[in-house]
């Protein structure tokens, strides 16, 4: 049987904590893949993702690396191209948001299933982790199809 409360492992920190965490990662590695091709679509992802945006902001302020200036200034340069492109697509963007927030939602609910699953023993903490990848995964396809 699987206890949360003993397993420290590198590999249960991040995306396998919790579904905020799990929504900041599958931003930033939308951002990593899409941003120069798919700007419209991560920016509505932003907008569907609500305060998540924000707090992962935030996280890359006071991450502790010491290059808070670099990081605002680089955060102040792409939030002004995005309010750009948003200003000229909005209509596209805004459509968006909707499907977006529906597949955030669908994706919550299977996260905290998977976690529920694995906090009651029915999971071996690989076999969360695992699930929990296949469901980034699909949750970037996801996104990218909508």
């Amino acid at each position: 049987m699987a206890e949360p409360s003993k397993d420290t492992a590198p590999s249960a920190q991040g995306l396998y904590t919790t579904w905020d965490a799990f929504l900041k990662q599958a931003i930033r590695e939308y951002y990593d893949r899409s941003w120069t091709t798919r700007k419209g679509n991560f920016i509505a992802l932003l907008i569907a993702a609500g305060q998540t945006s924000f707090a992962l902001a935030k996280d890359s302020v006071v991450d502790g690396s010491g290059t808070k200036k670099v990081a605002i200034g680089a955060g102040l340069l792409l939030a002004l191209p995005m309010v750009s492109y948003f200003v000229r697509n909005r209509k596209s963007i805004i459509n968006k948001v909707g499907a977006y927030k529906a597949v955030i939602a669908d994706h919550e609910k299977r996260y905290l299933e998977i976690q529920a699953g694995w906090r009651d023993g029915k999971y071996q903490v690989t076999d969360r982790n695992l699930m929990i990848d296949g469901l980034m995964k699909q949750f970037i396809k996801q996104v990218d199809d909508a």
